[in-house]
């Protein structure tokens, strides 16, 4: 199944931590967004975490909603987002390739058949609540996907429980309250000891998800004992300051991958 390319990944990093770059598919131009892609796996992603454009992303800080417009704009549909990952998949064969999309794009009869043959490892919906998210859990697995829950701050012994149980793939731990951004003071210290509890009860990795930005923040990160690290507002700006000039979006995305992949084992 879709599980094992995760699997296979975080075997191979040795105990070493993923770096996780998260974009938006089709941002800045549905073309552009391969290009992009292909820079932060040249420069050393373990794993992507990649959005589908969506009008309201109410998780989402400024920077991310920006990108998801300009997606949009560029023509990026749901149906041409699912193309693009087909692609990233023919390019990328052996990558662990995550969604993270809202409930309302999410039809449990096909949605996850559909990400699944176009190449998609893992899906997370970022919207619905731990206790609601049983029948989406199903309809991943029944495909083949690894459905990954979130591990939220001031989590219940209840709900860590029920996300080490559902959560395959990687378990995604939110360490503060708010939206996603690197905009805010980052979030990388685990206070709550969510990670040593979700190992405790052996969930799938524990991988950090929120206001990491800098190198800094990946050791953080590290230190916690995350397996991984995702950094989504710090690329998507990279884009943004770029949106006129691939070669040099190209070279900022490669070396702020390399840059990043490197705090992960240093």
């Amino acid at each position: 199944g879709h599980v094992s390319r995760y699997e296979e990944t975080f075997a191979g990093l040795e105990g070493a931590m993923a770096f996780i770059p998260f974009v938006v598919l089709g941002d800045p131009t549905p073309d552009d967004s391969l290009a992009v892609v292909d820079a932060l796996v040249a420069g050393g992603a373990d794993m992507l975490e990649l959005g589908i454009p969506f009008s309201d992303p109410i998780a989402d800080g400024p920077t991310i909603q920006a990108a998801s417009l300009r997606a949009r704009r560029a023509g990026t549909t749901p149906l041409r987002a699912l193309e693009l990952l087909a692609e990233i998949r023919r390019r990328h064969p052996s990558i662990p390739m995550g969604l993270l999309v809202y409930a309302n794009l999410v039809r449990l009869d096909r949605f996850y058949a559909d990400v699944a043959a176009a190449g998609a490892d893992s899906v997370l919906v970022a919207d619905v609540p731990t206790r609601e998210a049983l029948p989406y859990a199903q309809a991943a697995k029944a495909a083949g996907v690894a459905p990954v829950m979130i591990a939220p701050p001031n989590a219940s012994e209840a709900t860590l429980d029920r996300v080490a149980e559902i959560s395959e793939g990687y378990t995604y731990v939110v360490t503060r309250r708010g939206v996603t951004g690197a905009e805010r003071e980052a979030g990388t210290a685990d206070r709550g000891g969510l990670i040593d509890a979700l190992k405790a009860r052996g969930g799938a990795p524990p991988v950090l998800g929120f206001g990491i930005s800098t190198p800094e923040h990946v050791r953080a990160a590290r230190d916690a004992g995350a397996a991984g690290a995702i950094s989504g507002s710090a690329v998507v700006r990279r884009i943004e300051a770029n949106l006129d000039d691939p070669s040099r979006r190209r070279e900022q995305l490669y070396d702020f991958a390399r840059t990043m992949k490197a705090a992960t084992t240093s």
